[in-house]
């Protein structure tokens, strides 16, 4: 699972449209620097744009031969994203579009729909985005899944289509992208003759062959066991955000990165805690099985290419893999912290946020590393609390569909700060632990703008309301907003009660009233995330990336 992607304009942008920002008197006003911006531009000043480089000194002649090779294999999994989201061929739907600022921002949400703005269209003549995406038949309505008896129908790699004569069946990604997947699969191949790292050799050969086979589950475990690699690859059909139906169908996407060995090396004790520190969760025994995972490990990367999934919208920093809940019981998992990307998140938008809402008394105690960390430990809670049902309901990914990706968003960011709060304790992490509550309330501000069409807002505005609620932080008259300490860390440990309940209980009626009730904006809230909006902060970045980028062929 990754930490990813309410920023809304106030209207929905369309081809020819323009944004309803003005006052009704139709005079604007000059402090708001957003009425001078074209709807086209306010669309693009969302995003601000990040150069990936990283140090590559480190690396030997072969690790560099290596890296082109998986920026072309990452490039073929944007291909097949903008398949699988978007229902009709790239070129074609970008041909029509002859706004050039429209056709960029289109190319930023891999079709025509905002995902910063719960997934509106942008462009005219496209209407609501299809929950299941292009995994299923449009004209295909839930009661026919659910009446279909189809032992395979929620894999996580085939497509729905119809036969001939109209019924439903599956096609397995390696048919239905088989062009697409070979020429990856041979790019991987490619690359592995420079992997001099055994581990590193071995996952991408098995990589490799699960491309074409779509069988993963020995190369996560390759994956998992490999150790002293100082180039990483994560590529296939993973996350299943996309499919906003069901849950059940993974997206294609692949990310390029550079390990960090020295800052890796302080996070290596944190992974030998877990254990006890899932016995301490605040929940009844039978919610917190033991964790018997002996291959997890944390590490810090400088990430040189994102592409497909993992590319779209709301970019990720941090990374918990994989998410097969077998492989994730026997041998636990991997947490990526893509170090360069936070930190340019932290000072080009993090920090801007938290000066405009956080109380000046408290603004002195966000920091970077409190940041880091935050971010850090929801990675590693998403390997805590439970995986499979306690009641025969499956797993809690099955049993919660379409809620399962944003309450698992919401429990690892929950946990995380649980873990914070124990670790001080014990004395395993530096600073004062008022640094990382303030830190954690900024950082909600900067994630629920990613809106309620993406699973991490959807997580932040639960957590932002439920906080409220509890009274664990306060709205002052001047619009900024002061941490209560002691009720916050109550109103953590109560939540993360209530959410691990619901997911051992596979309780989807429970999750779907809690999303109902609290996984929206209330009014108070968008008038401050329109300060934002006024201010010129961006939700989010888009990337200069590639071979030229790292000078490289």
């Amino acid at each position: 699972m990754r930490t990813k992607k309410l920023f809304i304009l106030g209207c929905t942008i369309l081809l020819l449209a323009s944004c309803g920002n003005k006052k009704k008197t139709g005079t604007a006003d000059p402090k708001d620097s957003t009425q001078q911006k074209s709807p086209q531009d306010l669309l693009l000043s969302k995003y601000t744009t990040v150069r990936l480089e990283a140090d590559m000194g480190a690396l030997t002649e072969n690790e560099k031969k290596m890296i082109p090779l998986l920026i072309d294999a990452a490039k073929i999994m944007d291909e097949l994203f903008w398949e699988q989201t978007l229902g009709e061929p790239k070129e074609e739907f970008l041909a029509k579009i002859k706004d050039e600022k429209l056709k960029q921002f289109a190319i930023y949400n891999y079709g025509p729909w905002d995902r910063l703005d719960d997934n509106k269209p942008f462009i005219e003549g496209y209407g609501v985005k299809p929950k299941g995406a292009n995994f299923y038949p449009t004209d295909m309505d839930t009661t026919e899944f659910q009446n279909w008896k189809e032992p395979g129908k929620k894999g996580l790699y085939s497509v729905v289509r119809r036969d001939e004569g109209g019924k439903l069946k599956l096609i397995k990604y390696s048919e239905y992208y088989k062009a697409k997947l070979e020429q990856a699969a041979e790019l991987i191949k490619q690359a592995a003759q420079f992997a001099d790292d055994p581990g590193l050799n071995k996952y991408l050969h098995l990589r490799h062959e699960a491309l074409l086979s779509d069988e993963y589950q020995a190369s996560d475990i390759a994956w998992m066991e490999m150790k002293t690699n100082k180039i990483d690859f994560v590529v296939g059909p993973i996350e299943t955000y996309e499919d906003a139906l069901y849950g059940y169908r993974s997206s294609f996407e692949a990310y390029v990165l550079i390990k960090d060995m020295e800052w890796s090396k302080k996070l290596e004790k944190y992974v030998a805690m877990l254990p006890d520190l899932q016995q301490g969760l605040p929940v009844d025994k039978k919610y917190k099985p033991s964790l018997t995972g002996s291959k997890a490990d944390l590490n810090a990367y400088d990430v040189v290419y994102y592409a497909g999934e993992g590319n779209s919208g709301g970019k990720t920093i941090a990374i918990n893999l994989p998410n097969d809940e077998e492989v994730h019981v026997k041998y636990g998992s991997r947490r990526l912290q893509l170090k360069n990307v936070m930190r340019a998140k932290f000072d080009k938008i993090m920090m801007p946020i938290a000066e405009e809402l956080i109380d000046p008394e408290q603004l002195k105690l966000i920091n970077f590393d409190a940041f880091f960390s935050t971010t850090m430990f929801h990675e590693v809670a998403h390997g805590l609390g439970i995986k499979n049902t306690i009641n025969g309901k499956g797993t809690v990914r099955e049993a919660l569909k379409d809620h399962a990706s944003a309450l698992e968003e919401g429990k690892a960011d929950i946990l995380g700060l649980y873990m914070i709060t124990e670790l001080h304790k014990m004395g395993e992490i530096e600073g004062q632990l008022e640094e990382f509550y303030v830190t954690f309330l900024a950082g909600i501000f900067r994630s629920v703008r990613f809106g309620a069409g993406e699973a991490h807002g959807v997580a932040n505005m639960i957590r932002f309301n439920y906080f409220k609620e509890k009274g664990a932080f306060e709205r002052g008259s001047n619009g900024k907003y002061k941490v209560n300490f002691d009720k916050m860390k109550d109103a953590m440990t109560s939540l993360s009660t209530l959410i691990l309940t619901l997911q051992g209980d596979g309780d989807y009626a429970g999750v779907d009233k809690l999303v109902k009730e609290k996984g929206k904006i209330g009014e108070e809230l968008q008038a401050d995330l329109d300060r934002l909006d006024a201010k010129n902060i961006p939700v989010d970045v888009v990337f200069e990336q590639g071979k030229d980028v790292l000078g490289l062929k």
